[in-house]
């Protein structure tokens, strides 16, 4: 099938771009590179450096008439989302109805949407939590996703364009950018592999639903070939604290840092975790790697990146 994927540059985006082109579809990535990176496009990937929020969209799908849609591009930091919720509503609610809509005049088969787990439910008393759970994000960001949900099912019940929004937990993995993209799992890596103090927010406790993105990736293509339409829930049902993740990492890579903290972030989130059973029934899915096995594969990468 001819694909365009948005954000496709990337950390998910660029490891589902690779995965769709070994089976044999055509890739179309567009992105605007402001966290995504060049190195990361596969080789045999079509590549428009655009905005999501351009007019300059409506000619790329004019010309590459995609079948189906991965929309993945974002403005993905939650602490620059509350620091500036009109520049996060642009790019993720604003690009997300300009993309639907070249989807609509393109009569696209079917759209995959990067919704949030993490940040949909706020500090629900729910543990592990179901899609029924009623939303609360407690960020713009985590509100934005949930906008564009809305604006996906107004889409398939007006106009007959099939969606499917996957909610995903805290994805970690090869790629991640511990700059542009904020997850602490990447940041502690390039933190100790650079010989500097990782710190922990708050007393550390705070926990979160770790999921690998090799994980990620076969749920979406997965949802990609299901004739299922609507929201899921993609993570591990499983709770890992921020302290665990250091401990972890720190046995990885035989790191002597002992545990520092700063001060506890007013917006933060004191538990994260998703029931993913939806997924698992309608979807044949399930997580494979365990955090040990995920941690493992990602520290071998970043080893590499950072040339150790």
């Amino acid at each position: 099938m001819k694909i365009i994927i948005t954000g496709g540059a990337g950390f998910i985006g660029s490891n589902l771009a690779d995965e769709l082109i070994g089976q044999g579809h055509q890739v179309v990535v567009l992105d605007n590179l402001s966290t995504g990176s060049k190195k990361n496009l596969n080789p045999r990937a079509k590549f428009y450096k655009a905005d999501v929020c351009s007019p300059s969209v409506f000619k790329i799908f004019e010309k590459e008439k995609p079948e189906v849609v991965f929309h993945f591009a974002a403005q993905i930091d939650v602490r620059k989302s509350a620091e500036n919720p009109i520049e996060d509503a642009r790019i993720n609610i604003l690009g997300g109805i300009n993309i639907l809509e070249n989807c609509k005049i393109n009569k696209v088969k079917k759209v995959i949407f990067s919704s949030t787990g993490g940040a949909m439910y706020g500090n629900a008393t729910v543990i592990p939590t179901p899609e029924t759970y009623l939303e609360f994000p407690l960020s713009p960001y985590g509100i934005g996703k949930l906008t564009t949900e809305k604006y996906l099912n107004y889409y398939y019940k007006v106009f007959n364009l099939p969606f499917v929004a996957l909610r995903f937990a805290n994805v970690y993995g090869p790629r991640q950018n511990s700059r542009g993209e904020a997850g602490v799992v990447a940041i502690f890596l390039d933190k100790i592999l650079n010989n500097q103090q990782p710190v922990i927010n708050g007393n550390g406790k705070q926990t979160r639903d770790f999921i690998y993105v090799d994980d990620v990736v076969k749920a979406v293509i997965l949802a990609m070939n299901s004739k299922k339409i609507g929201i899921f829930n993609i993570g591990t049902g499983k709770e890992t604290d921020i302290n665990e993740i250091f401990d972890k990492i720190k046995r990885i890579t035989g790191s002597g840092y002992k545990k520092e903290y700063s001060s506890k972030k007013p917006e933060e989130q004191k538990r994260s975790c998703l029931d993913y059973s939806k997924a698992g029934k309608e979807l044949n899915w399930e997580p494979k790697y365990n955090i040990e096995q995920g941690l493992e594969e990602t520290t071998k990468w970043f080893i590499k990146k950072n040339g150790k």
